[in-house]
């Protein structure tokens, strides 16, 4: 199955579907209308072909201004989508860069990333965008993108919360939490990473990077039990913090998943 998720894309990293996943009231979450990847950047030309062919009615971009400045997303003169983005800083840097400062080994990577995850849920500029987020997808208008810098943390995070809210198993949310280790040209991806880290914070290891660059069970885990210990369930913080409630449950459902 995760191969046909994937999306090989020449400039855009862990592009791909999130849909397809069993729902708990016996439906499927929809294929072609769900899709998640890195940053835009380095597009090439055909990318941007396949990408417009995706018939992306919503781009929801998980990253703040800085780093659209720095990193911007490349559109082709085609695309009539509607960008959503919080107009300020969602991080005060992208979260695995965020994790590298003082990360000189794999362990204190781990940690470091787990805290991190610890604490996203209640960023309120990422709660923000993240709150647009569900309006998008419920509004019913077609596929959504959701991106971030390397697509796989705060992007991680806003995929796991809605595949919450449309039923999927949490092992099976997991499992694509999980897929950015293994989708795509994973090298390319860590390289693309490593720059930016070590501009920031000097010499890494390569091993280290690679930690950081990845995603762990442990993080997401972290993610859930910060939610858990605050709100009593991943349901309370949808509905009191992010507007997700019956209503705009039903509207999800309705619209990406079929029986």
């Amino acid at each position: 199955m995760m191969d046909s998720r994937v999306i090989s894309l020449s400039g855009v990293h862990n592009f791909r579907d999130y849909g397809g996943y069993s729902a708990s009231d016996g439906g499927q979450v929809k294929t072609g209308l769900l899709f998640r990847s890195g940053q835009h950047q380095d597009a090439s030309d055909d990318d941007l072909a396949r990408i417009d062919a995706l018939n992306i009615r919503h781009v929801i971009d998980m990253r703040g201004n800085s780093e659209r400045r720095s990193y911007p997303c490349r559109r082709s003169d085609d695309f009539d989508g509607k960008v959503v983005f919080y107009d300020g800083e969602t991080a005060a840097l992208a979260p695995h860069v965020e994790a590298a400062q003082g990360a000189l080994d794999i362990a204190t990577a781990h940690a470091k990333m787990e805290r991190l995850y610890s604490n996203l849920p209640f960023r309120e500029p990422l709660i923000a965008v993240l709150r647009d987020y569900f309006a998008a997808l419920a509004s019913g208008e077609g596929a959504s993108l959701v991106h971030c810098l390397a697509g796989k943390d705060r992007t991680g995070m806003a995929v796991a919360l809605l595949h919450h809210a449309l039923g999927v198993h949490p092992d099976d949310a997991m499992e694509d939490f999980l897929l950015t280790n293994t989708a795509g040209n994973i090298d390319a991806r860590i390289a693309a990473g490593a720059g930016a880290i070590r501009d920031k914070w000097g010499p890494i290891s390569d091993d280290t990077i690679r930690v950081l660059m990845g995603v762990d069970a442990r993080y997401l885990d972290a993610a859930r039990k910060s939610v858990l210990a605050e709100y009593g369930s991943i349901d309370q913080f949808l509905e009191q913090v992010l507007g997700v409630d019956q209503v705009r449950r039903d509207a999800l459902s309705l619209h990406l998943v079929e029986a």
